[in-house]
């Protein structure tokens, strides 16, 4: 059977170990479903070679040299990726899938074809059976000169790892994926690309071919000719340049905030957007050192990718007056980058422009373009550049090209997770089931694979340099998203993110990275006084690091200081206008709730309604204030509405328990309860604050020895994390302890933690409620000492009230 396309002999060729057919037939039935789909897909027949017997075809024995010339002369090549494949020493490897990439790669076509989309595809389309160990990816990626993208057919459970079967239930497959599902992405996936081949001109796709096979030889320098970036862009660069008078500037100083957006990768080899994303976050972090400047984080701008919102529209919604644009491309040992300073009103003015051109030789060929981009953009909008600014600026992170490419290579994982988002929304009183690395991969889900090719880039950057600070911080990260859940109770906890934090502060004591992570470290560990500090030093290095603000608000929420963590928390939103913006107004929203505000409260959880989109949070939030304003019963109302919209999210089922304890139903509260306990193992995860609130109810019912357990648990949980230092530790623990025991009926050690509690708290209309209604405390409540307690807990809510009326009066802001 011939191709569709002239001159070759198959459309796809199915490449596969036949241990993987051999028990089950797995990879038949996949052709043969998929050879279904095609059908129904393609009004031509598509031919496919797939080589069913195991003493037929390609054997070991045969000139493998002769039968690839027949065999292998195909459009597509679709290995099927498992435990086993990846083996060097193996036939499909070595004679099939290697073999496959060498001839693509010389062909009219080329190993990577342009898409109808614009996206650029490989004529390698992998089906992933199995998940992979970090080495086996390795040895993927370096043969296809690129991320390994395949299309997953994986079922997985608890301690399950199997290709995915006809059969199978997605919902029960933590993957959630089906499989007649994915047999059509796969159909689609080739339709995308044998559209591209049979629509294909000599042009640019020829230039995507040569780029495959140009950098083989490392010992080449040749200078390399660019083609440099879209001819449109350099021409209203040239516009910009010549045309747009600047002679007036409009009355008054404007505001200098800039948004840095994504740079568009120009290469025709998309494996090099590591490095194009690379140049565009070292442009944002240039300029985020300069104070003068007020600049929108990464994160914020990322939501533009790929996106053709105009420079105005883009400015109007991320809060600031100038937009860079970029693009960048690398061809072998040089590089090319062309970007433009906008003024984002109606005319769209374009300030400034240039394009450059670099061989690259030493890392500090690429940095001092950035360098000169960030001066430049200085010097138009008239910003001062501090010496101490222009230090960091200019300082180089290593010398090693290779160091630096696999950093680069690592950020590129890592932003796909973003791990600093995670430390951000972090809570010390939830976490996952610690004991496997199974239960913290079903933790992680999709992202346990990418920390793992991030820390395997970072790793190698260090094997290159072993004085790069960068790439250590970039481990610190990685270890704190892998290891923050399962050392939580360890003595050990984050000591390995302390470990590596240090030692990139000892190379580079200048980066505002590390000393975040070291705050981040220091208040989970309730060292708020230290974690400030580290917070204040990550600003000074750079002034527009918005998760410094957020985590001084972190601290002052915790400490009950609402004005400060208001202001901290507001500061954060002027830097970021990406996903974390919710979780800023969800914070001042709980910060004015609490400080007795509930009508400002309530504005900002519909601020958050509006970015998230999401009712039940809202409604989530809404009971939350009908709570604190003395409704039980409306809050019930208005939870119930939330769990009837979904009776599975766990906040719903938590909140109409937690409400109906408060009214007394311990008929419905237990029943939510149980639900709500069933479903957190059932995901491998557990709330150390909780134990003693499932005692409670057990012992209501009558079950006294899950109660003793539950009472017992809860004791340990709080006097692991005080003796241990965590932040739940610092004042929530004693409050938990005191209930337990005053429940349990020993006075004296819940009047000995309800004392240190209450020299531990601060003004909260939180703790006001609790307090004064929280069941474990019947027992005590009226008597003398813990009245006079719920007096002193009252006392400083209104002081703290007061102070926050003062400072919203001072402010305009009532």
């Amino acid at each position: 059977m011939s191709s569709l396309i002239q001159g070759y002999n198959y459309d796809i060729f199915i490449s596969y170990r036949q241990k993987d057919n051999k028990h089950d037939g797995w990879v038949t039935e996949f052709v043969e479903n998929l050879k279904g789909e095609l059908e129904s897909t393609f009004k031509e027949e598509i031919s496919v070679y797939f080589d069913v017997n195991p003493n037929d075809g390609l054997l070991e024995t045969h000139d493998v040299d002769d039968s690839l010339k027949d065999k292998l002369k195909c459009l597509i090549f679709i290995p099927i990726i498992s435990r086993t494949y990846c083996d060097p020493k193996s036939f499909a490897w070595e004679h099939e899938f290697k073999a496959f990439v060498n001839l693509a790669s010389v062909d009219r076509f080329g190993l990577k074809v342009k898409l109808p989309n614009g996206n650029v595809a490989n004529r390698v389309l992998p089906i992933q059976i199995h998940e992979l160990e970090n080495e086996d990816i390795t040895h993927c990626e370096a043969v296809l000169g690129s991320v390994l993208r395949g299309i997953e057919f994986i079922y997985r459970e608890a301690g399950v790892d199997k290709p995915l079967a006809p059969d199978d239930d997605e919902k029960r497959n933590l993957n959630n994926t089906k499989y007649r599902i994915q047999i059509v992405k796969v159909t689609h996936a080739i339709k995308e690309i044998v559209t591209s081949l049979e629509h294909y001109r000599p042009g640019s796709e020829e230039e995507l071919r040569e780029v495959n096979i140009t950098p083989q030889d490392p010992q080449k320098k040749k200078r390399i000719s660019i083609i440099t970036g879209s001819a449109i862009a350099v021409i209203l660069i040239i516009l910009g340049i010549l045309f747009v008078p600047k002679l007036l500037k409009p009355p008054g100083e404007i505001e200098k905030s800039i948004a840095v957006l994504p740079f568009h990768n120009d290469s025709p080899d998309q494996s090099n957007s590591a490095f194009v994303n690379g140049l565009m976050e070292k442009v944002l972090n240039n300029l985020q050192q300069i104070k003068d400047f007020r600049v929108i984080s990464r994160t914020s701008v990322e939501q533009y990718r790929n996106q053709s919102k105009s420079a105005p529209v883009i400015a109007k919604e991320l809060g600031v007056n100038y937009i860079v644009e970029g693009s960048g491309q690398r061809y072998g040992d040089a590089f090319s980058i062309s970007i433009q300073l906008i003024k984002a009103d109606k005319k769209e003015d374009h300030l400034w422009g240039k394009s450059f051109e670099q061989e690259i030789i030493k890392v500090e060929d690429i940095l001092k373009i950035q360098t000169e981009i960030a001066e430049a953009i200085a010097k138009e909008l008239e910003a001062n550049i501090t010496p101490e600014e222009r230090e960091i600026i200019e300082r180089v992170p290593t010398k090693s090209l290779t160091a630096y490419d696999f950093y680069q290579r690592g950020r590129e994982e890592e932003g796909k997770f973003s791990y600093f988002d995670v430390i951000a929304s972090s809570t010390s009183t939830s976490f996952k089931d610690p004991a496997t690395e199974e239960s913290l991969k079903r933790a992680a889900g999709p992202s346990y694979a990418l920390f793992s090719r991030a820390e395997k880039m970072f790793q190698n950057a260090i094997e290159y340099d072993s004085t790069f600070a960068l790439a250590y911080t970039g481990l610190a990260g990685i270890n704190w998203s892998r290891s923050y859940y399962r050392e939580y109770f360890s003595g050990n906890f984050l000591d390995s993110v302390l470990l590596l934090t240090n030692k990139a502060l000892s190379f580079d004591d200048k980066l505002p990275d590390a000393h975040y992570l070291m705050g981040m470290y220091y208040y989970e560990r309730g060292m708020y006084d230290e974690a400030d500090e580290e917070f204040n030093n990550t600003l000074t290095f750079n002034p527009n690091y918005w998760l410094a603000y957020y985590g001084k608000g972190e601290i002052n929420w915790e400490k009950c200081n609402h004005v400060e963590a208001i202001k901290n928390f507001i500061e954060a939103e002027s830097f970021h206008n990406g996903s974390g913006l919710i979780e800023i107004y969800k914070r001042i929203n709980l910060a004015y709730l609490f400080s007795g505000f509930k009508e400002l409260a309530e504005s900002y959880n519909r601020k958050a309604l509006e970015l998230e989109n999401d009712s039940i949070s809202y409604l989530v939030h809404s009971s939350f204030i009908e709570v604190f304003n003395g409704n039980p019963e409306k809050a019930i109302e208005t939870i119930k509405r939330a769990y009837l919209m979904d009776s599975t999210q766990n906040a719903t089922i938590e909140y109409m328990a937690f409400y109906n304890e408060i009214i007394g139903d311990l008929t419905e509260s237990s029943k939510y309860t149980f639900k709500h306990i069933e479903r957190l193992r059932a995901l491998g995860t557990i709330r150390i604050n909780e134990e003693h609130r499932l005692g409670y109810l057990y012992s209501k019912i009558g079950k006294q020895d899950l109660a003793k357990y539950c009472f017992n648990k809860q004791i340990e949980n709080c006097e692991s994390s005080i003796r241990l230092r965590r932040i739940y530790g610092v004042c929530s623990a004693y409050y938990d302890l005191a209930g337990t025991y005053a429940f349990l009926g020993d006075r004296t050690k819940a009047y000995k933690n309800l004392r240190i509690f209450n020299t531990r708290v601060g003004g909260s209309l939180l703790w006001v409620w609790y307090i004064k209604y929280d069941p474990l405390f019947n027992k005590i409540r009226n008597e003398p000492e813990f009245q006079q307690i719920v007096r002193d807990v009252e006392t400083k809510y209104q002081a703290e009230h007061e102070r926050v009326r003062k400072w919203l009066e001072e402010n305009n802001m009532l």
